[in-house]
This record gives C-alpha cells, sequence and structure tokens, in this order.
C-alpha cells in the first residue's frame, strides 16, 4: 500500500528547529514527506542555526526539492499534492494570516490551496503571544472545518505567560486522527 503524501510546513519559530530534523526523519517512515518551508525560514541564518543547513538537511532526509516560495506551492491544490499538511512549527504570524485568509507565503498558499479540496491541516503552535494577539486567530481556527491542532501548553507560564508550544511528540498521532477526520484530545495540555 502506498504511503500517504504529507506535506510538512516549516515557519520561523527557529529555536524548535532542532526537534524538527528528528520528527521529519520519524515522518519518513510513515508517509511520503515533501518540505515547505515559508520564505523567512528559508533564507534566514539565526542564533539558531543557518538557513542553508536546515535547507540541505531535510532535502537530505526527504530526498525531495523543499518548496520555498507561492509560485512553488500553488499547484499543491490543483494537483492534489498530499493528503495533509502539517504546519509544525507555526508561529504567530502565520496564524494570524491563515485566520484571516492571506496567502503570501510558501507555507500560507500551500494550507489555501490544499484547504479547497477539504483536506486536512495539521497545525504545531509556537508562539509568545498564544494568549494575547493570537487567541482571537487559534480560536478561530479551532472552529474551521478540515482545521487540527496539536495539543499545546503554556512553555514558561510565569517567564512567558502569553506564550504557548505544541506537544511535537503528538504530531504523527494529530496527523493521524486528522486524516480520520477527528481533533486529538484535549487540545489544550496541562503543566509540563
Amino acid at each position: 500500500m502506498p504511503k500517504s503524501k504529507l506535506g510538512l510546513a516549516i515557519c520561523g519559530s527557529y529555536c524548535t528547529f532542532d526537534k524538527i530534523m528528528p520528527l521529519a526523519e520519524s515522518l519518513t517512515k510513515t508517509y511520503e514527506l515533501t518540505v515547505v518551508m515559508s520564505e523567512n525560514a528559508a533564507e534566514t541564518d539565526t542564533r539558531f542555526g543557518c538557513a542553508e543547513a536546515v535547507r540541505t538537511r531535510l532535502t537530505e532526509i526527504t530526498g525531495k526539492e523543499i518548496i520555498c516560495t507561492i509560485a512553488g506551492a500553488e499547484p499543491v491544490g490543483p494537483r492534489k499534492l498530499f493528503d495533509a499538511i502539517a504546519v509544525a512549527p507555526c508561529t504567530g504570524n502565520t496564524l494570524a494570516k491563515l485566520a484571516c485568509g492571506i496567502a503570501d507565503s510558501a507555507v500560507t498558499m500551500a494550507c489555501k490551496a490544499h484547504l479547497r479540496n477539504g483536506r486536512p491541516v495539521v497545525i504545531a503552535v509556537s508562539t509568545n503571544d498564544a494568549l494575547g494577539a493570537n487567541a482571537k486567530n487559534i480560536g478561530e481556527l479551532l472552529n474551521r472545518k478540515n482545521i487540527y491542532f496539536v495539543p499545546f501548553r503554556q512553555d514558561d507560564p510565569a517567564g512567558k505567560p502569553t506564550s504557548m508550544i505544541s506537544d511535537l511528540s503528538l504530531l504523527p498521532e494529530t496527523i493521524e486522527a486528522a486524516l480520520g477526520g477527528k481533533q486529538l484530545q484535549p487540545v489544550i495540555l496541562g503543566p509540563m
């Protein structure tokens, strides 16, 4: 039986990239994996690493070219390239754009194009303002058809009281649930 096709969409939450590499390796065992990167994630060198090294490693893991332009992401819908897309990590910026229907990056275009086919988009939140400016966007997306969240929690309630991050160990289980039309529960996790 052929593997399901998964788009792994990566946004600029650079501090989570070290967790994404082993996760991508693990996902290739179950899915035919293609990486979609926002332009910022694909091109920005940060204190967490060099963008070229990240792209090279993801290409090695998947054996496929990374989609990192709007033009490259547009065919996701018409060609039905994926059975599911997982946005991991999903920044507050991308959350806001998805909630408002803005498609101005490779990731948001891939999601918009994919959703038009009624297929699942799985969101792994990683934002310092989940309980601040982005709370309304999370609420909006929780009520949207074909949008599913990897369960998330506050990652530093005392130091960053509005910050939340998904438990990436639950990404595979969330994808499988989403492919079956179900939201993995509970969505909001207790303290670590």
